[in-house]
């Protein structure tokens, strides 16, 4: 059976206001006391564990492959939050959306400044 990856932890400043930030954003439901943990499972069985830092937060990217249709929810959803987002992950092309490889993307970042992607297209590396 090949790896898969099965959970991760993201450091926090508030593991639940992070993880409710995620999960209202992608339409789930409200995140778990899990241990120490804030966990929010996604489709695929990966679950993401929040967890309150006891130092500095170090920036992670999360990359989300989405439908279309769900694109246009969390888009909308950020969009309604006045979110600022960005067309690319150094914050270039402020309030605009990207097109690659045939889809959509965008970032923007979290409370705690982890900087979150959804795409519609995986990225193709030649």
């Amino acid at each position: 059976m090949p790896a898969r990856l099965d959970h991760t932890i993201v450091h926090s400043r508030d593991r639940f206001a992070s993880a409710r930030f995620l999960a209202e954003l992608i339409g789930e439901p409200e995140p778990k006391s899990f241990g120490p943990f804030a966990s929010l499972p996604l489709d695929g069985g990966v679950t993401l564990d929040y967890l309150d830092a006891p130092a500095k937060i170090v920036s992670q990217h999360l990359a989300f492959l989405v439908s279309e249709d769900e694109f246009d929810e969390i888009f909308a959803r950020m969009k309604e939050r006045e979110l600022p987002y960005w067309a690319g992950p150094m914050h270039e092309k402020p309030q605009r959306i990207n097109h690659l490889f045939g889809g959509r993307g965008v970032y923007l970042d979290d409370p705690d400044g982890h900087s979150i992607e959804f795409i519609t297209r995986t990225y193709v590396i030649d």
